[in-house]
């Protein structure tokens, strides 16, 4: 109680910031269960999806991981919590994502290297894994972005959807015939490979 109190007071600098990043954490944790609540309404559709899977060879953690209906693509899904409020749009200047004046341009690139390296440990074909990412908070103009993201392995849209699109946009994505058999072989390998984050 005493370094919370001390932290207030602005006795101990380290102590807020370790709280600030704590409160941060606590905040994207409860974003990516809200996502997560959200993803339930696929399965009935045929989807399989994982949550909080670790990148093989990397310390990063992948927040969602979806296999299509049809068994021929995967969705990479990074959830994020953004300062909501009308000074936090997030929208594009000069082709990069920004919250309000913050540049977040270098976390929709994540998510376009995350999927490189999926599909490179699943073995699946050049681009067949798609990046995407889900904002909670923040309005998202127009309700989505693509913006267009170069990184190596990448180069095309990633989407960048407000929380009330992900849905809707999941089950309109183009997609094949519904392949239980070869949907049910690629959610095998991927939980297979892609284990649970510790």
């Amino acid at each position: 109680m005493w370094r919370r109190v001390l932290a207030w007071l602005g006795w101990n600098p380290a102590a807020r910031r370790a709280d600030a990043v704590a409160a941060r954490w606590d905040l994207g944790a409860a974003a990516e269960a809200e996502t997560a609540g959200m993803l339930r309404a696929l399965h009935r559709q045929g989807w399989h999806v994982f949550h909080d899977r670790a990148l093989p060879g990397s310390r990063a953690n992948l927040d969602h991981v979806l296999v299509s209906p049809c068994g021929t693509a995967v969705v990479v899904l990074d959830t994020k919590r953004w300062r909501a409020g009308s000074m936090y749009p997030t929208c594009l200047v000069r082709g990069r994502v920004h919250c309000g004046t913050e540049d977040r341009h270098g976390q929709v690139e994540a998510v376009a290297r995350y999927a490189v390296r999926v599909g490179r440990v699943l073995g699946m074909p050049a681009g067949s894994v798609w990046p995407l990412l889900v904002v909670h908070g923040s309005a998202v103009d127009g309700g989505e972005l693509a913006p267009n993201v170069v990184v190596e392995g990448w180069s095309g849209p990633v989407y960048v959807l407000s929380a009330d699109r992900l849905v809707s946009r999941l089950a309109a994505a183009p997609k094949g015939v519904r392949d239980p058999g070869r949907a049910a072989a690629v959610a095998g390998r991927a939980d297979q490979v892609l284990r649970p984050y510790h």
